[in-house]
């Protein structure tokens, strides 16, 4: 606990440098519209900047785009964006999946710090951070993404609430709250936010949400055509009966909440704000059935955080560095996996504490950029029958910078980042350091008016995790008795990325495409042998390549008034291969989806179609996955006009045709599909 009251310590000291109360007057706040196309600004990167000028892919959910698609969990929210896809461990605990990447691959970041949980430990882990009290979600790769970490080879997801207030509030009282039926599950959702600002300069806040579903209505079988074939080809009823069990996910049902409060002083020269919040969550996790003896557990979570949050932000004036930002964040986390009879089972309880600062240069003609620091602490414990990882510590220290020139219509960007790591694990005695380097380096340039090509190059190094280094047991989760490996190196890649943006008056077009050639790529391969009734596999290296692309267009097809119709789809692909083994598992299959959408000031619809394809490229202890076609379709509603303190409603219907669909990328495909039809009524409101 030492290091963590240092960490808190020099976190806090940073923090109140920021002359806050200095000021006489509040800035004012910004005025409010629904950002388009065209003007979407990217606040994850150091400084903010207009989407187009960002050189690698980036997604960005917010205003009615996000209430559309918001689920309970982040992997599903973000599921219908380019190049996502989700690991869908049931519907309570799905974490997104970038470029075929997953795990301590992609970072899951509230305002630039971690979630401080246990999801890339195992896919059946929930994320702790709240889709539904999200302003906005942005998914940033390349350079930018340096900042947060030398592991993101996949990406970084940003989701951005308002618990540290930002600006003054117009209003006496502001109140922001959004509520959701859904019909698959009998499932009942809703956040609200207060903000509260007192004498011009402090604002309170308070905010909270409750989620309560009944198990999931599917679309046909729980289990997949292959899984029922061979349940039925079994002499054992037992067996056998898992092949009738449809309609309903059992133990997919999920109860949560959570409850925050914060405070911001705001002036002229800078913020400085706190915020305290707590996560609970009792859910279920879908059998993963042995169709050889019928059994299957069926546990439930009962999860529990407590979290503190810090934020500061200081004008610097017109000398070098234009502003200091600075991050803190700590918490307590701890789940209990319960039996089906109630009684306890293993326990996981990881302690994390993360703080990070960042410099922030004034623009110096075509020169800007930033620098920074970041500290993390993390302490990793599991408890009980299922404690397949011993007791272990993290603690990284990292040097990062990304810098940017600006020619008009040349801008070129140069990212680097060391990271300095000590993982240990004093039960088994093991003591690793590492000490990883990554850079990156992106140009564009507008050839016409409009349309801008841009090449990316990055090269990384990440450090084994601890789990990665330290796995030695049965694991529930993946049914599988894990085994790391102590003595891995460093994982090291070699990054490619090009990228093409245009548009007119009436279009818009992205296309990226990206290989990535690794050396020591970390993976987990099957022995064939058994332990404690589980299949032995086993982590290992060797070289490995990722490939693929995303493209996404929007074409007006007629205006009318105030009237806008649009069509508008995206296409994502990824191939992996590990060198001298074969396909890596888990690997999204080509993705199609494409849709109509008409708006207007008080009312707006969209129809849409996703095919994923057949996904038959597979490791060896996989099995094929069908393709599925899923059909959606929203209205809505804005009875009083458009602006931010007017009400929306929101009707949507997804998978209409109440389809059998199954993504590959989950490790319980054979045995949980995807939600079946789902009706839901949204509100959505602020004044």
């Amino acid at each position: 606990m030492s290091r963590f009251a240092l960490l808190a310590g020099a976190a806090l000291a940073a923090l109140l440098t920021t002359p806050a109360a200095a000021a006489d007057e509040a800035a004012p706040p910004g005025d409010y519209h629904e950002p388009t196309s065209s003007d979407i600004v990217v606040t994850a990167a150091p400084f903010e900047r207009n989407r187009a000028d960002v050189l690698s892919a980036v997604s960005v959910l917010s205003g009615q785009d996000l209430a559309r698609e918001v689920r309970s969990t982040i992997g599903d929210t973000l599921a219908r964006q380019p190049g996502v896809s989700s690991t869908s461990f049931g519907p309570n605990a799905s974490r997104p999946i970038l470029r075929g990447f997953q795990g301590d691959r992609v970072h899951i970041l509230t305002d630039g710090i971690g979630s401080f949980d246990v999801s890339n430990t195992s896919v059946d882990h929930a994320v702790t951070i709240n889709p539904l009290l999200a302003d906005r979600i942005e998914v940033l790769r390349g350079p930018a993404a340096l900042q947060y970490g030398s592991s993101v080879i996949g990406g970084v997801v940003n989701v951005l609430d308002k618990r540290i207030p930002r600006e003054v509030p117009d209003e006496a009282v502001h109140v922001d709250a959004i509520g959701t039926y859904a019909s698959a599950s009998d499932q009942l959702f809703g956040a609200s936010a207060v903000d509260l600002p007192v004498s011009g300069k402090v604002v309170l806040h308070v905010d909270g949400s409750y989620l309560d579903g009944d198990d999931l209505k599917i679309g046909g079988y729980v289990l997949s055509p292959a899984a029922r074939a061979q349940a039925l080809a079994n002499p054992n009823p037992e067996v056998r009966a898992l092949a009738d069990l449809k309609g309903r996910l059992p133990n997919s049902a999920a109860r949560t909440w959570d409850i925050a409060g914060g405070a911001s002083v705001i002036t002229d020269t800078g913020q400085l704000g706190f915020a305290l919040s707590h996560y609970d969550s009792l859910y279920g996790v879908p059998a993963r059935y042995d169709l050889t003896t019928g059994e299957g557990e069926m546990p439930r979570l009962d999860v529990h955080q407590t979290r503190l949050d810090a934020r500061t932000e200081l004008d610097l004036g017109g000398g070098f560095f234009k502003q200091l930002r600075g991050r803190f964040g700590f918490a307590d986390y701890k789940h209990t996996e319960l039996e089906e009879d109630g009684t306890a089972g293993t326990r996981f309880f990881n302690k994390g504490g993360e703080g990070r600062l960042e410099l922030v240069q004034n623009r110096r003609g075509v020169w800007q950029g930033s620098i920074g620091t970041q500290m993390l602490i993390r302490d990793f414990n599991v408890i009980g029958e299922e404690a397949f990882v011993p007791k272990n510590e993290t603690i990284q220290y990292s040097l990062f910078t990304l810098q940017t020139l600006d020619w008009g219509k040349l801008k070129a960007e140069f990212g680097g980042r060391v990271d300095r790591s000590h993982i240990s694990s004093d039960p088994i005695n093991v003591d690793r350091r590492f000490t990883a380097w990554s850079g990156s380096a992106g140009a564009s340039y507008e050839f016409v008016p409009g349309w801008k090509f841009g090449v990316n190059l990055a090269h990384t190094e990440r450090v084994p995790s601890a789990e990665e280094l330290f796995s030695n047991g049965p694991h529930a989760g993946t049914q599988a008795f894990e085994i790391g490996n102590p003595d891995f190196r460093k994982e090291r890649s070699f990054g490619i990325e090009g990228t093409l943006r245009g548009g007119g008056r009436n279009y818009i077009l992205e296309v990226s495409a990206y290989y990535n050639k690794f050396d020591d790529y970390i993976f987990d391969r099957q022995t064939g042998a058994i332990e404690d009734g589980l299949p032995v596999f086993q982590s290992a290296q060797a070289d490995a390549t990722y490939y693929g692309f995303e493209a996404q267009a929007t074409v007006t097809l007629a205006r009318f008034g105030d009237w806008k119709v649009d069509a508008n789809g995206l296409a994502d692909y990824v191939h992996a291969t590990v060198k001298g083994v074969g396909p890596v598992p888990r690997i999204p299959p080509l993705r199609l989806l494409g849709g109509i959408s008409a708006t207007s000031g008080l009312l707006d619809g969209r129809v849409e179609v996703e095919h994923s394809f057949d996904q038959d490229r597979v490791a060896p202890f996989e099995t094929a996955t069908p393709g599925y076609t899923l059909v959606n379709a929203s209205v809505g509603i804005r009875p009083f006009g458009e602006g931010r303190d007017k009400p929306e409603i929101l009707l949507s219907a997804n998978n209409i045709f109440d389809v059998d669909a199954r993504r590959h990328a989950s490790f319980l495909k054979d045995f949980a599909p995807l939600s079946g039809r789902d009706l839901r009524v949204t509100l959505r409101a602020s004044f």
